[in-house]
């Protein structure tokens, strides 16, 4: 029976950030890839809604033997999940997470109508500024141009800055890898220093000339440090 992996992105990504991910790992495994409701209207704490909407996917479909692959955002929600749900995941990756400190300058986007300054903070995201594609910018600008989007998107990051794993993460003793882009300016390399120092089974790899999107921008490492630690 195949294994079940969930792919979780971030504040600002899609689906399409796991393209090289799906397209490497679709044949040996049951690929599933979420889109996550930020945007969605709720009454609970974002990060609840967010696993309670997970918890709901993953029951709808009746998914065990999950691996749980998150990055920044997803990495938090999946971290959650692997705390409240220990019986239904048997590894977990992380990479960009939050969940312990986060150097977002979002404040409340002032300039967020300013194409070059929007341009500038996706570039932020990676250590190459050329996968900063013109497609990737306009998905970015045009969420912010929605007023209600960006509202969301603002809160949600201000929720998650606050919101801290520390006490948690001692008690989720699966198997763990951290991919971590060595020259992340989000979640910088000592963010996976104390994720890896807190998480009892964790393994942590470096990927160098990267930022904070490791499956995006070193495709290639990433898969092959996911392959190898899917198959120990």
């Amino acid at each position: 029976m195949k294994q079940n992996i969930i792919l979780l992105h971030g504040l600002f990504g899609s689906l399409s950030n796991w393209k090289h991910v799906i397209n490497n790992f679709s044949d040996a495994f049951n690929i599933h890839a979420p889109e996550i409701p930020i945007y969605d209207d709720h009454r609970e704490n974002i990060l609840d809604f967010l696993v309670n909407d997970l918890k709901q996917y993953i029951e709808s479909r009746n998914l065990q033997n999950l691996v749980l692959v998150g990055n920044s955002l997803g990495g938090h929600i999946a971290i959650l999940y692997a705390s409240r749900y220990p019986e239904k995941v048997i590894k977990l990756v992380l990479t960009g997470s939050s969940g312990l400190y986060e150097n977002y300058s979002i404040g409340s986007f002032p300039r967020r109508h300013d194409y070059s300054y929007i341009q500038h903070q996706v570039a932020n995201t990676f250590y190459d500024s050329k996968c900063a594609t013109k497609e990737l910018v306009d998905e970015v600008f045009e969420i912010l141009s929605d007023n209600k989007k960006c509202f969301k998107i603002i809160k949600t990051a201000k929720i998650t800055q606050r919101s801290y794993t520390t006490d948690i993460l001692p008690g989720i003793d699966l198997p763990v890898l951290l991919i971590w882009g060595i020259e992340d300016r989000i979640t910088p390399k000592s963010v996976a220093e104390e994720f890896k120092l807190l998480l009892p089974n964790a393994t942590l790899v470096y990927l160098s000339e990267c930022g904070h999107a490791p499956m995006m921008e070193k495709p290639d490492e990433f898969n092959k440090a996911l392959n190898e630690f899917l198959n120990t």
